[in-house]
């Protein structure tokens, strides 16, 4: 495996300084305290909150005030935010940083999913590049000496590319760094992620660094990245889902070494009875609440594992940590790694699709009326990027 020196591992983002050049991608549903913490256990670098929506964290509501929270052991305390409107994307970073709930602050620009672009949002906001830039500098003022980036996609389709421009808004803003998706909304997550635009973003961004994502499903695969872009960093996302242990494998290779997790499904099934002890522990205590959730990450631990379909289905509905328990003890925990089987790509890749947009969206970059009411209705509990 091709292997970086060591003198290549720390990236720099504003005053905060990381050991290896990783970020844990925002994912709804997935990057919450106890994934993140999880993750934190087998590696180093970035971890980012789910996706919280500024409207929802302005207005104080339950849910977004459980995502901002952190646990002691979690540093730096990282937020993603998504909005559309620069006073309440303002108001979200100033009551961040006066309650001290954040040592980075990131904003998603790289939404793909539909119910949020036909508002406007996600990936298709930076086309209205004067809103983009409004909402990045007072993001930006208001984080004063925390660090603020972004996250953004290619652009709304192969037509529509907005990357470069929006980057280079965003850097005469002042943000810490800048994150690619090298996709499309228009290809979702779908076929092979064009990091020949992350090459092209490092090229013209140059005060701040470049961070690439799409397709990092390996060590192997983060390094090749850097060499092939020149980007100064990886953001993982796909990649780590049912493979927490990635995060090892990725800071072993910016290291120079060629360690590789190889997990026997006696290692699989304790990370994932460990996932649920921390979901518990996210959800106050809430038993029920961590089992509904570890559910949905059942078939992602097991890839490539001989279980059967009978106990898959037992612990993909599993209702208690005994019963869990009781399911575990069924495996072969001697059971070696499969090897190739469990890797790879895992997760909905989805189809290339038409991008769902407001009437008449692409014919302006400026703003009007009828677009600012449907902004309006953007800011939905969504991730994605």
């Amino acid at each position: 495996m091709t292997t970086l020196a060591a003198t290549d591992t720390r990236l720099q983002i504003g005053p905060m300084t990381l050991d290896v050049p990783v970020v844990l991608a925002p994912m709804a549903g997935i990057t919450n305290t106890a994934f993140r913490r999880l993750c934190r256990e087998f590696g180093a670098g970035l971890y980012v909150s789910e996706m919280i929506t500024s409207r929802a964290l302005v207005e104080r509501t339950d849910g977004s005030m459980r995502l901002i929270k952190h646990h002691e052991s979690e540093t730096p305390r990282s937020i993603q935010l998504y909005g559309v409107d620069p006073k309440t994307v303002a108001e979200a970073v100033t009551m961040l940083v006066a309650e001290d709930r954040a040592d980075h602050i990131d904003l998603n620009f790289g939404c793909p999913v539909p119910k949020v672009t036909r508002k406007g949002g996600g990936a298709a906001l930076p086309w209205k590049l004067p809103l983009f830039r409004e909402i990045v500098e007072r993001a930006v003022q208001a984080a004063g000496d925390l660090p603020l980036t972004i996250k953004m996609r290619k652009g709304i389709d192969s037509d529509h590319l907005t990357y470069l421009e929006a980057a280079r808004a965003a850097e005469g803003a002042g943000v810490a760094a800048i994150a690619l998706h090298a996709r499309t909304a228009a290809e979702f997550y779908s076929g092979h992620a064009d990091w020949s635009a992350i090459a092209k973003l490092k090229q013209a961004v140059t005060s701040v660094p470049v961070l690439g994502n799409g397709d990092i499903w390996s060590g192997a695969d983060a390094i090749r990245m850097v060499q092939e872009t020149g980007c100064d960093g990886v953001v993982v996302g796909r990649g780590c889902l049912g493979r927490p242990w990635l995060f090892g494998d990725l800071a072993a290779a910016f290291r120079g070494q060629s360690d590789i997790a190889q997990p026997s499904l006696g290692t699989v099934a304790a990370t994932l009875r460990r996932h649920a002890e921390l979901l518990v522990d996210f959800f106050d205590g809430d038993e029920d609440h961590a089992c509904r959730d570890i559910r949905k990450h059942v078939s992602w631990y097991f890839k490539g594992y001989p279980v059967g379909g009978e106990l898959r289905a037992g612990l993909a509905t599993v209702e208690s940590l005994q019963q869990m328990d009781d399911l575990l003890a069924q495996l072969d925990w001697a059971q070696e790694y499969p090897g190739e089987a469990a890797e790879g790509p895992r997760g909905r890749a989805g189809t290339p699709k038409r991008p769902s947009l407001p009437e008449h969206w692409l014919d302006s970059h400026e703003l009007g009326d009828a677009h600012r009411t449907e902004l309006a209705e953007a800011e939905l509990d969504n991730s994605g990027g």
